[in-house]
């Protein structure tokens, strides 16, 4: 292959995979945008029908946990908000109480949400940066959904 044709390639890499990036503009881009850009590109080389799938896999996969970690902390939110206002149906005062226990828990919440939130940006532009060089980036945590 070609200098040029291989710069080429490597760039497409990159940008499918910062095309995850897309999900700070509108809802699921992070999928989206990456899934349009590998059917797009997917048939000019081995390469890059590789690397679109590992970045929808990845996004797809990311997403998911991500889902899956606010449907965690859900029940939790609303036990700290409910422990407090037990006798709401008596006295009909909804009592917003933001004391040291749900403040702990929403400092939790956040904690953990900031950590998954950090390290999937990081590792798109670990793999957009892997990618521009012509390294076959696999994510961690990956689901394979598409083969």
């Amino acid at each position: 292959m070609l200098n040029h044709e291989k710069n080429t390639e490597n760039t497409n890499a990159f940008l499918i995979h910062i095309s995850a990036f897309a999900g700070f503009m509108f809802p699921f881009g992070n999928i989206i945008t990456p899934l349009i850009a590998w059917q797009t590109l997917k048939d000019r080389s081995p390469f890059l029908d590789e690397q679109g799938k590992e970045v929808v896999n990845f996004n797809i996969s990311y997403t998911l946990y991500v889902f899956l970690l606010t449907l965690t902390f859900i029940p939790f939110g609303i036990g700290s908000i409910f422990r407090k206002n037990h006798d709401f149906w008596n006295n009909n005062h909804f009592n917003f109480d933001f004391g040291f226990d749900n403040l702990f828990g929403f400092i939790g919440l956040v904690s953990i949400t900031s950590i998954v939130y950090l390290t999937g940006i990081a590792l798109v532009i670990i793999a957009s940066l892997k990618a521009k060089e012509g390294e076959n980036y696999k994510y961690p945590f990956t689901i394979k959904f598409i083969k």
